[in-house]
């Protein structure tokens, strides 16, 4: 087993179980807006980007500039809907507990939308000064460079890091970092071809249970 320094998880799909939710959100926020797309069409285009790239596809392929306020609309339902409903990943805050090595966190989401969906699940305060967003960089995944962001804020060499992804597009990013990737595929959007590990393409390790997460790296578990 390779060492590691940090643990760097992803947010939605990850350490949230938000990814269907914010994808039928944004399906039904774009309806009304004149926009018909498909849980495929959000899947392919927009899961792991960061809400910018959201606009831009949707300019380039629709024609459509989406109103100002849109972005805020769509938030302001979403988090309504997570209020409600969201749930933390099964046994992932045990997991960040029981982690001999530090973690963060980085992710798509906005820094106020990140910092919510977290207080709402009760895992903020496991990542108090550690939550890095695609704000903070030029661009945001498939690219690198809020990996290295966040293992430089870290003071970790980018090639001691373990990265947990749901999404190809995060997998994609952590390997172009050099960084070690295994992908969480234990979320509710995940459908049951991709959880047989047959499109983890490039991940070194797929699991779908957060108890399984110290039976392949025991190294990484505090002493009992």
């Amino acid at each position: 087993m390779k060492e590691f320094d940090l643990v760097i998880f992803d947010c939605d799909g990850v350490l949230i179980d938000s990814e269907l939710m914010s994808a039928q959100m944004l399906i039904a926020t774009l309806e009304g807006a004149g926009v018909h797309v498909d849980m495929a069409y959000v899947a392919r285009h927009f899961l792991g980007r960061s809400y910018p790239t959201v606009l831009n596809q949707i300019r380039s392929e629709f024609g459509v500039i989406l109103p100002p306020d849109f972005e805020a609309a769509y938030r302001e339902r979403l988090l309504a809907a997570f209020a409600r409903d969201l749930r933390a990943m099964p046994g992932v805050a045990q997991v960040l507990d029981r982690l001999a090595i530090p973690f963060c966190v980085a992710t798509s989401s906005s820094p106020a939308r990140v910092t919510r969906s977290l207080a709402l699940v009760d895992l903020l305060d496991r990542f108090d000064g550690r939550i890095f967003t695609a704000s903070q960089v030029a661009n945001g995944k498939p690219a690198p460079d809020l990996f290295f962001h966040a293992a430089a804020r870290m003071g970790v060499d980018p090639g001691r890091c373990l990265v947990i992804e749901d999404s190809q597009n995060g997998i994609r990013a952590a390997i172009a970092a050099g960084m070690e990737v295994w992908r969480f595929t234990g979320g509710s959007h995940i459908t049951e071809t991709e959880r047989d590990g047959s499109i983890s393409a490039g991940a070194g390790f797929s699991f779908a249970d957060f108890d399984e997460f110290f039976h392949h790296a025991p190294a990484l578990e505090k002493p009992r």
